[in-house]
């Protein structure tokens, strides 16, 4: 699939990309259907791997859905060509935020979650850089626009960062703070933020310091949990966390 991201500007198509995202994996619920989480994979992975995860785990109402990102040239990398919802050069609150390719990459998400059922509870979740996009999601939901200015489309119940952070995090709270509106979804979104104290591709500072970000701009339903020890990747008690998380935000029934 491709989206077409539209340019900020009035009229130009010199600032137009088109994005070609990879395959998209859907895992079904084995239960009544009660949720849908879009789930986003990490730098240079694909949805494939978290789908087989995601399968194994006891929440039979919930169906997952594991899109691929693009691959294009990742600046981190040295302009190397690898699957990312965007470009990152750094992580700093200095650096260049990649917000075409961030736009770009949340309106696809919302694109696979605006057909799913009415009663259906909705919510994003990955991790590193996919729960970089997750989070960047989270703001758009609040001030109800991506960053380009379009309207965002979808109701969203949950969202989980594992091993993330938060771009454009020095501008969140000046865009949240403006409405009351936004200062009300973003009170009602709740999160949940997991990161290993040993981290050594996104330092855990990082994400300590999303948490603080995003509970200063409103974000009051927000949960952070520190893992000692652990590192660049994931662990069944924390995911026992999250499908706990899950069960007690979004009331599924009949978990096992």
């Amino acid at each position: 699939m491709s989206y077409l991201n539209p340019s900020t500007g009035s009229g130009s198509r010199t600032s137009r990309m088109t994005f070609e995202f990879g395959r998209t994996y859907v895992v079904r619920p084995k239960g009544k259907h009660q949720a849908t989480i879009v789930w986003l994979h990490g730098l240079g992975d694909n949805g494939s791997s978290w789908s087989q995860l995601l399968e194994s785990l006891p929440l039979p109402n919930i169906k997952w859905i594991c899109p691929t990102a693009p691959t294009r040239p990742v600046a981190i990398l040295g302009g190397f060509p690898c699957t990312a919802w965007f470009d990152v050069g750094e992580l700093s609150d200095d650096g260049p935020d990649d917000f075409e390719g961030l736009d770009a990459s949340v309106a696809h998400i919302a694109n696979l979650l605006s057909t799913e059922p009415a009663d259906v509870k909705l919510g994003i979740g990955g991790f590193s850089m996919g729960a970089a996009t997750a989070l960047y999601s989270a703001t758009c939901f609040a001030q109800g626009k991506y960053g380009n200015g379009n309207s965002y489309p979808v109701n969203l119940r949950a969202i989980i960062g594992l091993s993330g952070w938060l771009p454009g995090s020095r501008n969140v709270r000046n865009k949240i703070e403006g409405s009351l509106e936004a200062a009300r979804r973003a009170s009602s979104l709740p999160i949940l933020l997991c990161h290993g104290s040993c981290d050594e591709v996104v330092p855990y500072n990082y994400g300590e310091r999303s948490t603080i970000v995003l509970n200063s701009a409103g974000f009051r339903n927000l949960a952070f949990k520190k893992y000692d020890g652990l590192g660049h990747y994931t662990v069944p008690r924390e995911m026992d966390e999250v499908c706990n998380w899950l069960n007690a935000r979004l009331g599924l029934e009949g978990c096992r």
